[in-house]
């Protein structure tokens, strides 16, 4: 073997040392740092959810337990409250009236109030308003608020993410030439503020992914954004993937 070959062959096994040379360790503080935002990012959801839920039972607490009579009240008769017994109370409350007004003498009475709240000029307005948005809220869910879509708002070229509410009816559809839908545009990081908007259905492009994936992307300000269905993986997650099993 002349000098020449040996010496290729020694920068052959150099450059390949080089290469299979492990990876340099990492301090203590950097890794102290990773576990760190890993407790963080497991963490805080739990977190958050925990504090919410619990700021929601402590207001119904709050507003139900001192309508309890002296004599039954927990805080009176254990020295104590019960944390959770409000939003029983109401679990309850609210079961029983909805058995009451499924009979004939609870869909009786029912009517007999309404009959009195449309005398009241200030009052039937207001009522009416609710009891509409909770209709198509609860008794029609199944078709309500099921679609996403992305629609061009404020202008031509700029998109943003919507969802159907259900078909535009009445003076609204019939004032205009195109089949219209009507469109809720909710604001980011608060999706229960927004925009009513009435758009030809042309116009709005359907989405795949659920209203829940759409909720999450509008919260989160696009952060957390679903994966697309359809996409062809690139070339470079090909070459990721490759590599990874070799």
């Amino acid at each position: 073997m002349s000098k020449k070959t040996k010496a290729n062959g020694d920068e052959s096994e150099g450059a390949a040392v080089k290469l299979i040379a492990p990876a340099r360790k990492r301090g203590l503080l950097s890794r102290l740092r990773t576990y760190f935002f890993a407790g963080v990012l497991v963490t805080a959801p739990f977190g958050l959810t925990a504090w919410l839920v619990w700021l929601l039972v402590d207001f119904i607490d709050r507003t139900v337990i001192p309508l309890i009579p002296p004599e039954y009240n927990p805080l009176d008769v254990l020295g104590h409250s019960i944390p959770g017994l409000g939003v029983v109370i109401v679990l309850i409350v609210m079961t029983l009236i909805g058995a009451l007004v499924t009979n004939f003498l609870g869909r009786y009475m029912l009517r007999l109030g309404e009959q009195m709240l449309n005398r009241l000029p200030v009052v039937r307005t207001v009522y009416g308003v609710f009891k509409q948005i909770f209709d198509a809220v609860l008794a029609q869910s199944a078709n309500a608020f099921r679609e996403v879509v992305l629609i061009e708002y404020p202008r031509k070229g700029i998109w943003v993410v919507g969802f159907v509410t259900g078909p535009t009816r009445g003076e609204v559809q019939r004032v205009t030439e195109d089949k219209m839908v009507n469109i809720f545009v909710p604001t980011t990081p608060n999706p229960t503020s927004g925009f009513l908007l009435f758009m030809p259905r042309k116009d709005c492009v359907s989405l795949d992914m659920s209203v829940e994936e759409g909720v999450k992307l509008v919260i989160s300000g696009g952060i957390v954004s679903p994966p697309d269905p359809h996409a062809k993986p690139s070339p470079q997650d090909d070459e990721t993937a490759t590599s990874t099993s070799d």
